[in-house]
């Protein structure tokens, strides 16, 4: 149902277990404080099931709304500084019709081209509050999708669950990510997308969630702490100076992990090609580090990349600066980018094309994805060679067709965990990961994103740290490691990958954190 109430169009859109009341404005100026009011006196007339929505605005005697500046996702959830309305989150598309590729290489094996691809990009959405959430601490089931997609709707697309996954589902959980468990999806109360929509979302189930007349409640609660007051975020005005910074592992011990690598590697009865080997990085500052501070100031350089923000109740957040796009499913097609296959770079121009080349036309080499989930998989028959120092990947852009909508988990399990952030065979580099690791990776290089009920999409959630007044903030980078690696050049391809948090924070601090870094350095 769409009602057009002068310049503010109010939907009321019900589904058997959840409905969205959406504020958006018409024309050139809007309000966002009355569209806020608006939605309250909506919501209070829906705690009667029988009130018509047409009544109700009659009641209202609305006949126009003025409106206002507008306002960006990211300034409306910083904007919102209560504590006790997490969980929050963020989500950003990437822009996809910006992107370029290094190196483009036609099917006869030259020529260098521009690309672009043909997906709409998500807006930026903000959510507050949760209306439902999923969290467990076993790995994501079948049954976990089926339960949050009886929440949602291709009747209802904008009622969708945030969230993301643990790298590794199996291993245990510390601390700083407990509150995340082995999963975590909130569908928020509040939301407000783009610059020109704020949103409201009831979810019930007597069983699940909560009955109707409750969930009514909880909303309103929620509503009634949301800050009409929206300043932009100054990411620059509370630069935290360095106060220590501890890696795991230290450089002594990264050295020997790449070398335990190395040696898999090459044993001849191995089958380990490739494993990729993170790092974490604590730093502790003068200040409090503001995540969302952070990460607007991560969207200025990221064009090209998703931004996200992940922050159960009690917990720190997850953020990053991704550029990697898992999958985006609309319907039975599925889309997903991919660094399919590994060989060597040649030693001369010729060679180094004619494995190139090779690559580009190997089937095998294509996305596990399609194997036994698709009908039909079509590779664009442009495809690129990301080219780096030692190896070149096959950079394909893919499409497949699902046979049911119900593929999507088995779509989801099979690109999880993907080579480019686990290695290759997958199994045997998760095993050695798991067996190297002092730390748990948590979310980190797992899937996040947003399920809907007509589509959904995820990336791989890599350029990410967890930010916490606890815990300072943890930053987390990886590196592939295959045969050739040197395990300095990989320690300085692991600062590079952090740099875009550290270059965020004043490095010179006391003169007591300076000997605490040499400290660190000579163990």
């Amino acid at each position: 149902m769409k009602i057009v109430v002068g310049q503010i169009l109010a939907e009321a859109l019900e589904l058997e277990r959840s409905c969205v009341l959406i504020m958006r404005p018409r024309g050139k100026k809007s309000s966002y404080i009355q569209a806020m009011e608006m939605m309250k006196v909506i919501l209070r007339a829906k705690r009667n099931k029988n009130f018509g929505l047409m009544m109700m605005i009659k009641l209202l005697g609305i006949t126009s709304v003025p409106i206002g500046e507008q306002i960006e996702a990211l300034d409306w959830l910083h904007s919102q500084s209560h504590g006790h309305l997490l969980p929050r989150c963020f989500f950003s598309g990437r822009d996809t019709d910006n992107i370029s590729l290094i190196e483009h290489v036609n099917g006869n094996g030259n020529g260098i081209n521009g690309h672009s691809s043909p997906q709409r990009k998500l807006v930026s959405v903000a959510g507050l509050g949760s209306a439902v959430s999923f969290r467990h601490l076993r790995p994501f089931s079948l049954e976990d999708w089926h339960s949050i997609k009886r929440f949602l709707s291709k009747n209802c697309p904008l009622i969708r669950a945030y969230g993301a996954m643990r790298f590794d589902a199996i291993s245990d959980i510390s601390p700083e990510w407990n509150g995340f468990g082995s999963f975590y999806f909130m569908i928020e109360f509040d939301e407000f997308e783009g610059s020109s929509m704020i949103a409201a979302t009831v979810a019930w189930d007597n069983h699940l969630s909560l009955p109707y007349e409750q969930a009514i409640a909880a909303l309103e609660a929620t509503l009634s702490e949301v800050s009409t007051l929206v300043q932009r975020i100054n990411g620059s005005s509370h630069r935290a100076a360095v106060l220590h910074q501890t890696h795991v592992p230290n450089k002594a011990s990264w050295d020997q992990a790449v070398k335990r690598a190395l040696d898999l590697i090459s044993r001849k009865n191995s089958s380990l090609v490739k494993v990729v080997l993170a790092r974490s990085s604590r730093i502790l500052t003068t200040v409090e580090i503001n995540p969302l501070e952070w990460l607007s100031s991560l969207q200025v350089e990221g064009v090209n990349s998703y931004q996200f923000c992940l922050q159960p109740p009690d917990s720190p957040a997850f953020i990053g600066n991704t550029p990697e796009r898992l999958f985006y499913r609309d319907r039975l097609s599925v889309y997903s980018e991919a660094l399919a296959g590994t060989r060597a770079r040649g030693g001369t121009e010729s060679l180094d094309l004619q494995i190139g080349h090779d690559l580009l036309t190997s089937p095998k080499d294509h996305h596990e994805f399609a194997v036994n989930v698709c009908l039909s998989t079509v590779v664009e028959p442009s495809k690129a060679l990301r080219k780096l120092p030692r190896v070149q990947h096959l950079y394909a852009k893919l499409t497949g067709t699902l046979q049911k909508e119900d593929d999507e988990f088995k779509i989801l399990s099979s690109l999880h965990p993907t080579p480019a952030v686990c290695g290759l065979p997958t199994e045997d580099a998760r095993i050695l990961i798991s067996q190297t690791e002092m730390f748990d990776r948590g979310m980190y290089a797992g899937p996040v994103g947003w399920f809907g009920g007509a589509e959904s999409e995820f990336a791989v959630g890599i350029r990410s740290a967890l930010v916490g007044k606890d815990i300072g903030a943890l930053l987390y980078a990886g590196t592939g490691i295959v045969e050739g690696s040197n395990s300095s050049l990989e320690w300085k391809e692991l600062q590079l990958k952090t740099s875009q948090f550290t270059k965020l924070m004043k490095l010179e601090g006391p003169l007591t954190a300076i000997r605490e870094k040499v400290e660190m350095y000579l163990e």
